[in-house]
């Protein structure tokens, strides 16, 4: 498998960003999958536990599926959702439900997996819940995986929502959230508790989405495109046409 640094990426990019790029989806998602399991590896090899957070999507399926059939002590990782949207798990919408399908599978269905949709009407009424309930796991995150929307968000970090300045300051581990599209009830993790994670990975695919992470670069501005907040600091972002 063949992987290229720097080939048609946005421009120059900053030196704490690293761009891996692959020739297709399925290889991206086996390089991805090899490296998340081979950082979990080197956490557990000097703690009891090792944390993780995945994004939602179609996107990151195959990934998923990949990372499901590594080799390691899945008993000893804890899986959480970097967002998920304020519905059930018997609705199609629910990432949780996603996670379980492509993940918590094979090898991998002996992680511990803490949803973070809790029950309540609403993100809100059920922030309190979810803090409570994701405090058991390991932190902070030894890896993270995130998306990006074209509109430059990430998570569920939406440009100008009304709680976006406190989802980007807060140092809750979690933060209701709205999103412009159904289902737009939303709870994330904030963006300090992301950003602490000690390994983070960018997942996207296609032309677009290389133009809109050159966009958040010039623009720097993360209250306009969320996902600058995440291009601070060190970051490796996974890419094919």
């Amino acid at each position: 498998m063949k992987t290229v640094m720097k080939v048609n990426s946005p421009g120059i990019l900053p030196n704490q960003i690293q761009w891996l790029e692959s020739a297709t989806p399925q290889q991206l998602a086996a390089t991805l999958a090899t490296r998340i399991a081979d950082q979990l590896r080197s956490a557990l090899a000097i703690r009891p536990k090792a944390s993780l957070a995945v994004s939602g999507g179609r996107t990151p399926k195959a990934m998923l599926k990949q990372l499901s059939l590594q080799s390691l002590d899945w008993h000893r990782v804890d899986i959480t959702l970097a967002d998920e949207r304020w519905v059930p798990e018997e609705d199609s919408a629910s990432n949780a439900t996603l996670v379980r399908a492509w993940l918590m599978q094979g090898n991998a269905a002996q992680a511990t997996f803490y949803p973070i949709f809790t029950g309540e009407r609403s993100a809100a009424e059920g922030q309190q819940h979810c803090q409570e309930k994701l405090t058991s796991m390991h932190w902070p995150l030894d890896v993270l995986v995130l998306g990006m929307g074209n509109d430059g968000h990430t998570a569920s970090l939406f440009p100008l929502c009304p709680s976006l300045h406190d989802a980007l300051s807060t140092r809750d581990i979690c933060i209701a959230t709205c999103a412009p599209v159904d289902p737009t009830d939303r709870m994330t993790l904030s963006a300090n508790t992301l950003k602490l994670a000690q390994h983070t990975h960018l997942h996207i695919e296609g032309g677009e989405k290389c133009q809109v992470l050159a966009q958040a670069i010039d623009l720097k501005e993360p209250l306009q495109m969320p996902i600058y907040t995440f291009l601070q600091q060190p970051i490796t972002i996974h890419w094919c046409p």
